[in-house]
């Protein structure tokens, strides 16, 4: 059999990805091999994908008993699966209605579509703004790029939709300033995950929620990295206390395969009618079963409880790591998804700890030039933790040049 290289990507793919310089072959727990059979161990989880790490028997499972039955019927028909998936999310979240669709960018179109809809009939066609954070990511549709608050991935695409503005992130007082009667929307990530990691204040959080009832305008959280028990809580508004009226969810939903859904309450379903929006592969039978897999086995009593313990730990090894080093200037984060900024010596040098990890046997990411990120499975084992702070460790002296 020809062996896949990594130069064959360069002539085959079109060059919007800059990939690692390594092939990934197989995956168990917390741990991936690649083409010559080299061990590492995933601190990156897909980008929060991988809540239960690789090849996690009840997913193998749930994909190989459903893919024996049904595999696709689109939206001309419903399955079993997706009523079950829908009962549960709803059962476990504020949520009473669910949109299923197939990433974070297309939940994150539907709960836009669905604000604007929904101002629409309820107001008229002036209210139709919608209000997003700098720094944030909500996709790379020309929607939901133009709602992220960063400009590099707008640029080129331009002109992009109207009716939209940027504010702060954690600035109630700039939120107060722009928001209106004519605001339909405002959409908020509880931690900003693209943006460098950086949860909301409390107090934000709260003002945000106050404010849009204030001016009848929908509260949209983007969940897609910060939800599915990334943070210890099953979504992260629950750590808050603060209830959206739509929700956004992708990523570890299906554990690595490919699903998403947009939660809301009864309040605002109704307005995306019959032939309003929908999603060919949208709540599939396969992506269905899985989904229901990985919330069955992150609801077993202490999964999720064990995230806050998993997150001190990793905390506690940064922090020996920077007393050793002194090159982060913070350490930030909620449950697994953590975040060490770089000092301003060392700022926008991320990717490089990012290729010295993975010449280390380590895979961590990125979020932006000086943030080094990890979301690794939430299930990783604590020796795995350890191991793979030591790889960094060296990762990181082999930067410093010691």
């Amino acid at each position: 059999m020809t062996e896949h290289t990594r130069e064959q990507f360069d002539d085959v793919m079109v060059p919007n990805y800059a990939p690692g310089k390594i092939i990934p072959v197989k995956g168990e727990g917390s741990r991936v091999w690649d083409q010559d059979g080299r061990e590492y161990i995933d601190f990156a989880g897909g980008i929060a994908v991988n809540a239960l790490g690789h090849a996690h028997p009840a997913l193998v499972n749930a994909l190989t008993e459903q893919g024996k039955k049904l595999w696709h019927l689109s939206n001309v028909m419903t399955n079993e699966p997706a009523i079950a998936l829908a009962k549960k999310l709803t059962d476990l979240t504020f949520a009473d209605k669910v949109f299923f669709c197939n990433s974070g960018a297309e939940a994150n179109e539907a709960a836009l579509k669905l604000a604007r809809r929904h101002a629409f009939l309820n107001h008229g066609e002036a209210k139709h703004e919608i209000i997003s954070t700098l720094s944030s990511f909500h996709g790379r549709t020309l929607f939901t790029v133009s709602v992220g608050g960063q400009a590099k991935y707008k640029e080129g695409f331009e002109p992009t939709p109207g009716g939209i503005s940027h504010v702060p992130y954690n600035d109630l007082a700039a939120l107060r300033d722009q928001i209106s009667d004519k605001t339909a929307a405002v959409i908020v990530e509880p931690i900003q995950g693209e943006g460098g990691v950086t949860p909301a204040t409390q107090e934000y959080l709260e003002g945000v929620r106050q404010l849009c009832d204030e001016h009848d305008a929908l509260l949209i959280f983007d969940e897609v990295q910060s939800g599915v028990g990334r943070t210890g809580h099953l979504y992260a508004y629950e750590h808050y206390g603060v209830t959206p009226d739509i929700l956004s969810t992708a990523k570890a939903l299906g554990g690595g395969f490919p699903i998403g859904a947009m939660l809301c309450t009864d309040a605002v379903a109704p307005s995306l009618a019959i032939g309003t929006h929908g999603s060919t592969y949208g709540g599939n039978p396969l992506a269905c079963s899985v989904s229901l897999a990985v919330l069955d086995e992150l609801t077993k009593p202490g999964v999720l409880d064990a995230v806050q313990a998993k997150s001190e730990r990793y905390k506690a090894g940064l922090a020996a790591l920077n007393e050793k080093y002194g090159i982060f200037k913070d350490i930030r984060g909620l449950g697994l998804l953590i975040g060490a900024e770089l000092t301003d010596e060392w700022q926008g040098k991320a990717k490089d700890f990012l290729g010295a990890a993975l010449e280390q046997g380590l895979m961590m990411l990125v979020a932006g030039p000086n943030v080094i990120r990890f979301a690794p499975s939430l299930i990783i084992p604590d020796a795995d933790i350890d191991e793979g702070l030591a790889k960094l460790d060296a990762a990181i002296a082999q930067v410093l040049g010691r």
